[in-house]
């Protein structure tokens, strides 16, 4: 559609954002002039947006799952669109009122919105809104339902305004359908991951894991399938591959920036060699294996709020994390962290002050600096809880058992 008509690229209901932006990305020479809106301090309040500017299309993706909600097509002139294979919008033909009764057939009656002045027309999964602007008056109905839009009393020629596209009857109470199997592109992707605990703090991860068939009929008869793995600090680099797969990527630290605030005496002795992550981005997980034993030693989970230096190269991690209460009365007491608590509540929970954060800079380079602002980092529990300025976690690091001798500290991050 559009300038991309003879693109090979599909926007389909319930594909994850990343994947949407990467179809963007790799057409970038086409499709132009991308916008992404959210709310910089509310970003569960409203969707999280793509803007095709120059293409007048928005796609509006769910600001929890971040999966693609609703196509809107606002500038119908930009675009050409077909429906069974016949364009009913084109330079030569215009979506009028006829138009559309001629493409998709009769519906209910519509909706006339006079805040608005716009006629909403609605059928299962799309809707049209003509401008009527220029009416003397608001559309007046007759009685007699039976014989489609011809029935209702409004101009001949009335053209669209706005068209969208969504999964259900009503666009008001749409929500973003569960991911196609078309967009799975062989990928494993984490529905779920609840941290284990053990008497002083994490001890793993439960993964609840979907994930589509494989093979040349990967769509003739595939099927979901969905399962649980767990993966435990001190689980071998093996263990790792046999349980999740191949990562996306592997990772070696190259140097540990953070090391100045470490207790080691021996902190600016450079190692002989890295400890590695395996990066896997559309779980929304990272994995530290020791460089020595290959053995795993910390987990990072990615909530991919927009306005965080790392967002849209990992996937949101839903995560459940049991913290334990130190309140009077509450001994033995646990509450539950999820990709969406603030952190002032999470504080407020633990009944007693954390000690002040470390303040973390990204830069892609040094001259470089980060539009989106520092983070911060408070350690509890042996977790690390990177905060953003609007009080979101933006990630959460977790330690395994430490070492006889050895003390975590905030500053470990890394």
């Amino acid at each position: 559609m559009g300038n991309g008509e003879n693109i090979p690229a599909e926007a389909r209901a319930g594909m994850p954002l990343a994947q949407a932006v990467a179809i963007l990305q790799k057409h970038c020479r086409i499709i132009k002039n991308v916008q992404v809106l959210y709310s910089e301090q509310s970003p569960l309040s409203h969707d999280l947006i793509l803007n095709l500017t120059q293409d007048g299309i928005k796609l509006l993706f769910d600001a929890f799952n971040q999966r693609l909600k609703v196509i809107e097509v606002y500038d119908l002139t930009k675009v050409k669109l077909k429906y069974c294979g016949v364009h009913f919008n084109s330079q030569a033909i215009a979506p009028t009122i006829e138009q559309i009764d001629q493409s998709f057939g009769a519906t209910h009656p519509g909706v006339y919105n006079s805040a608005e002045q716009l006629f909403h027309l609605t059928f299962r999964g799309l809707s049209f809104s003509f401008q009527l602007d220029s009416w003397t008056a608001a559309p007046k109905y007759e009685p007699n339902f039976a014989h489609g839009l011809a029935s209702l009393q409004i101009p001949h020629g009335a053209t669209v305004k706005r068209m969208y596209i969504y999964s259900g009857n009503s666009l008001q109470d749409t929500k973003a359908p569960v991911m196609p199997l078309s967009c799975f592109l062989g990928n494993v992707y984490a529905e779920s991951v609840d941290v284990l605990r053990d008497g002083t703090g994490p001890s793993g991860l439960r993964l609840r894991l979907l994930a589509a068939g494989c093979g040349p009929s990967l769509l003739a008869d595939a099927k979901m399938r969905v399962f649980e793995r767990s993966v435990y600090f001190g689980d071998s680099c093996q263990d790792v591959l046999s349980l999740l797969g191949s990562p996306h990527k592997v990772f070696y630290k190259s140097e540990d920036k953070m090391r100045i605030h470490s207790p080691s005496p021996h902190k600016q002795v450079p190692s002989k060699c890295n400890d590695y992550f395996f990066n896997y981005f559309t779980l929304g997980v990272d994995i530290l294996f020791d460089a020595n034993t290959h053995k795993v030693k910390k987990f990072v989970l990615h909530t991919n709020y927009p306005g965080h230096y790392n967002f849209n190269i990992y996937h949101r991690c839903e995560f459940k994390i049991p913290l334990a209460i130190k309140k009077e009365n509450t001994d033995g007491q646990t509450e539950t962290c999820t990709t969406y608590s603030k952190w002032d509540s999470i504080q407020e929970l633990l009944g007693h002050p954390v000690e002040k954060p470390v303040v973390l800079h990204r830069s892609s380079s040094p001259n470089n600096t980060n539009p989106f602002g520092s983070t911060f980092c408070f350690g509890l529990q042996r977790m690390i809880f990177e905060v953003m300025q609007n009080n979101h976690i933006a990630s959460v690091t977790l330690y395994g058992p430490p070492r006889p001798g050895a003390h975590l500290r905030t500053a470990e991050l890394s």
